[in-house]
């Protein structure tokens, strides 16, 4: 089974600079989207045939909004939308689980906040996200295999950035309170980062390069579009990569894509 996950900065943006293209060569059976900024009756017909589509937009318009498309034949089973019965609009389109009942997975599209380091709201309104979504991943320990792919906002290390020293604890993202949260799910909680977990050493890959000056054709990116897994799906891991664009002028988002295979079979017929 190939996943991929991708925050698409806009999908109908993306689809105009060459989303489609990608979709049909990558040819993922499971395909995790963030940031989609577009009303859900939209995204399926941009998407493509081929699909089942369940997407949550964000309750303000043009902010966030979540998708996940199923290749046709594959079972669909329950949906959750957010990660509390009531939530601040801020937190929707943000957090969208659908079960896989044959494979036995859940699989989860994830965009979480960005945030601002000179804004205390938005600050606070990141770290409220982040411990519902810490809550969320506590209560699904040990019920069953489940990824969570997408746009986690928050580098873990060194290795994630290129620019370390000038943003560490000054920029969003890449502050130590920010990073502890990680580094509860990818250890005292037992979750793979599967990126890194392929590639212990080493700087990057990195997914996400700032549209300002030359930071894609320099490779000044940062790592923060994750696969987190159960460990068992870890131990399926068949190959990963980040399909970063040959040019800037191929880009369809900042973000490139990032694709996982696992060695995964139906545990049941469909």
């Amino acid at each position: 089974m190939k996943i991929a996950t991708c925050n698409v900065n806009g999908i109908r943006a993306a689809v105009r600079k060459g989303l489609a293209a990608w979709i049909a060569a990558a040819d993922p059976d499971v395909l995790l989207l963030q940031e989609v900024r577009a009303p859900d009756d939209l995204v399926a017909p941009l998407i493509g045939e081929g699909y089942q589509v369940i997407t949550w937009a964000c309750d303000i318009r043009g902010r966030a909004g979540v998708a996940i498309a199923v290749r046709e034949g594959i079972e669909i089973g329950r949906e959750v939308r957010g990660l509390s019965a009531e939530q601040p609009p801020v937190d929707t389109g943000r957090w969208l689980e659908v079960e896989l009942p044959e494979f036995g997975l859940r699989v989860v599209s994830a965009y979480l906040h960005s945030g601002d380091a000179a804004s205390p709201e938005k600050m606070a309104a990141k770290y409220a996200h982040l411990d519902a979504v810490d809550k969320r991943l506590t209560e699904l320990l040990g019920d069953g295999s489940v990824l969570v792919g997408g746009d986690f906002n928050i580098v873990r290390g060194e290795q994630d950035i290129a620019n370390w020293k000038p943003n560490h604890n000054r920029h969003s993202g890449v502050l130590d309170p920010e990073i502890a949260y990680l580094n509860r799910w990818f250890g005292e909680y037992g979750y793979v980062d599967v990126q890194r977990f392929l590639l212990p050493d080493g700087q990057g890959p990195y997914t996400w390069w700032s549209q300002r000056g030359k930071a894609f054709d320099n490779n000044t990116g940062w790592r923060i579009d994750y696969q987190l897994v159960s460990p068992e799906l870890a131990g399926v891991v068949a190959h990963a990569r980040v399909d970063r664009a040959l040019s800037y002028q191929e880009r369809f988002s900042d973000h490139a894509p990032f694709v996982v295979d696992y060695a995964l079979e139906a545990t049941r017929p469909a």
